[in-house]
């Protein structure tokens, strides 16, 4: 029977992340995007999983802060959409979880590095096929870092083209990708195949535990529920937006074509006034609005060289 627990669904996800006593998994997925020169051993959870954050259906919890042994600050988030303004408030976020660190007194020197990751379920920069980006300060003429102060990881996951077949030789990054789209489709046991290593054992435990245990599985059930909800609020919303964004075009659209049947008819006009043939009207109207101002301008001109009644502006 297949898991049926998808990872990243807030409650699955913040348990598999986000325990204070199995942090295996977590350390896996800290090393495979961060790909620090010295590996992070382990972590301390400083908002670790706890059923009384997941009691309001209405707020999607997705967010997991922590410390590893060497002082390090660590960030990870679900995002599953990408709403405006993302990636100022990344940037925002990685300042702060940098900045606060450092207590009134205390040295510039006591800082220490901050990495925040953002696992998106979304597409974010659509002119490129690379799924994993690295942002940090530094100078990219020179290739010169300021500092070694704080970094945002970016990982589309819709971006990695994973299937059984290419997982044995997929990177560990591609590996929790593959876990986190598709756990909940397979067996438990096909998984661990699939994914051998101690830290994904751990993460296949744990949604093994959720989808056994009642109290989790209730609580597993009502998270996904509230997902759903809002992902359909948030698509509805994109909806109605687009559908306002199409019927103002169509009234600007419409509003331009009335202004060019005016400048049309006084060019028409003008020229029936000045005794000169009129150009074919099929051609007139494929003339941009500014061109028919400028024709119309034009005629006027001539009409007053002439001592005629020159008609009014457009």
């Amino acid at each position: 029977m297949p898991l049926g627990i998808k990872p990243m669904v807030d409650f699955a996800f913040k348990k598999i992340f986000g325990m204070e006593t199995k942090t295996r998994a977590l350390v896996g997925l800290l090393n495979a995007v961060l790909e620090l020169t010295e590996p992070i051993i382990e972590v301390r959870v400083l908002n670790p999983f706890n059923y009384r954050e997941f009691a309001d259906d209405k707020e999607v919890v997705l967010d997991i802060r922590a410390r590893d042994a060497a002082g390090r600050w660590m960030n990870v988030e679900m995002q599953l959409t990408v709403v405006a303004g993302l990636k100022r408030r990344l940037a925002y976020y990685a300042c702060s979880l940098y900045t606060s660190q450092l207590q009134r007194g205390e040295d510039y020197e006591s800082l220490q590095p901050a990495y925040t990751i953002c696992l998106l379920c979304e597409v974010l920069f659509s002119d490129t096929s690379a799924a994993h980006h690295r942002f940090r300060l530094a100078d990219t003429e020179r290739d010169r870092v300021l500092a070694d102060a704080f970094e945002v990881h970016t990982v589309e996951l819709t971006k990695y083209n994973l299937d059984e077949a290419s997982i044995v030789r997929a990177s560990p990054v591609e590996k929790w990708a593959f876990f986190l789209l598709y756990a909940d489709r397979y067996e438990a046991d096909r998984l661990r195949e699939l994914l051998p290593g101690n830290e994904f054992q751990e993460a296949i435990s744990t949604a093994e535990t959720i989808r056994e245990k009642t109290e989790d599985r209730q609580m597993y059930d009502q998270r996904e529920k509230a997902q759903r909800d809002y992902l359909w609020a948030i698509e509805g919303a994109r909806k109605q937006a687009r559908e306002e964004g199409r019927e103002e075009g169509r009234q600007e659209g419409r509003e331009e074509g009335r202004r060019e049947g005016e400048l049309v008819g006084k060019i028409e006009l003008l020229c029936q006034l000045l005794g000169e043939p009129v150009e074919n009207k099929a051609d007139l109207e494929s003339r941009s609005l500014e061109e028919l101002r400028a024709m119309v301008v034009e005629l006027q001109e001539q009409l007053r060289s002439r001592g005629g009644f020159g008609a009014e502006g457009s």
